[in-house]
């Protein structure tokens, strides 16, 4: 398995081309001839103008067409949003042969990404398409917080139709598996409740206890260390304080909040389940300061040295 860092460029009128190149020319010598660039090199050259990085990108940059490219800075285009999809389909083929030891992607604009016509909710379900999967975890992962989502981009009312006993468990064994592949010999786990309180015994809602229940005891009956649910409101203040390594969170907003908050410019998007490894920066496109040389590369560096953990693992 190889060690090289696939970074994919992200949509194109976006800031995804300046952070890349910034975090490529910050790097040793030696960890930028162990990463590409999956983009287009016109656009990322004026990402290196815009920024002042100096880096000679020869060699670094897996070079792919853009329609019309380069593309106008902080600009919707169904377009960009094609050509975002294009690179991050080449750098998941490029992992699947083993060619990449891990994919990092830089943000993409979901609606752009749909008029394009690729109709996906994010880059975690465009990846488990491409790969073939059924599903796909998502998992946000900082310094002193670690996150696992049973659902992400769907509405609250689907979320918490889709927090069965079956999915909550399958998040439960993923979330374990990978923090015991980062170093975690026995994990401590904690799932927060759904409702309020977790229902406060029927008060505020029975799913806790029909479909949270369950999930806990047939995870505690494998051998995982997981206790829940746990009220939300209390859970994330004992998690970033010591008192377990990771939360199961039951939807988009119950994790994605504490995260951002704590967490803002370091934490990581990691997708977990598929046949590859893949980190993400944790922030959009943020079109209103695209090709000014603003963005704060900080997030991508967290992504890339996450990557090279998963790469090396791998190789191991």
């Amino acid at each position: 398995m190889s060690d090289i860092i696939g970074i994919t460029m992200g949509d194109p009128a976006g800031v995804g081309p300046e952070i890349a190149v910034r975090a490529l020319a910050q790097m040793s010598a030696e960890d930028r001839a162990r990463t590409r660039i999956y983009g287009n090199r016109a656009t990322l050259d004026l990402a290196k103008a815009a920024t002042g990085a100096d880096i000679d990108l020869d060699g670094f940059v897996e070079d792919l067409p853009i329609e019309g490219g380069p593309l106008p800075w902080g600009k919707l285009d169904p377009r960009a949003g094609d050509a975002a999809f294009r690179f991050i389909e080449k750098a998941v083929r490029d992992a699947e042969a083993g060619k990449i030891g891990c994919v990092v992607t830089a943000p993409i604009n979901k609606e752009a990404l749909n008029l394009a016509g690729h109709h996906y909710d994010g880059h975690t379900g465009m990846l488990t398409a491409l790969t073939g999967q059924k599903s796909a975890f998502m998992l946000l992962a900082s310094e002193r917080l670690k996150v696992i989502h049973v659902s992400t981009h769907v509405s609250l009312k689907t979320a918490i139709d889709r927090a069965t006993p079956e999915r909550i468990l399958a998040t439960i064994r993923a979330g374990n598996d990978h923090l015991k592949r980062i170093g975690y010999a026995s994990p401590r786990i904690a799932v927060a409740g759904i409702n309020p309180h977790c229902g406060e015994n029927g008060l505020f809602g029975t799913e806790d206890d029909l479909q949270v229940v369950p999930a806990v005891a047939m995870a505690r009956a494998e051998g995982i260390d997981v206790q829940g649910p746990i009220s939300a409101d209390t859970l994330y203040y004992r998690a970033y304080n010591g008192a377990f390594d990771l939360v199961i969170a039951q939807y988009h907003d119950q994790g994605h909040i504490p995260i951002k908050l704590v967490a803002f410019d370091t934490a990581v998007n990691v997708s977990i389940g598929l046949p590859i490894d893949r980190t993400s920066v944790d922030h959009g496109t943020a079109f209103d300061i695209a090709g000014t040389g603003k963005a704060n590369h900080t997030n991508m560096n967290e992504a890339i040295a996450y990557a090279r953990r998963l790469a090396a693992g791998r190789k191991s």
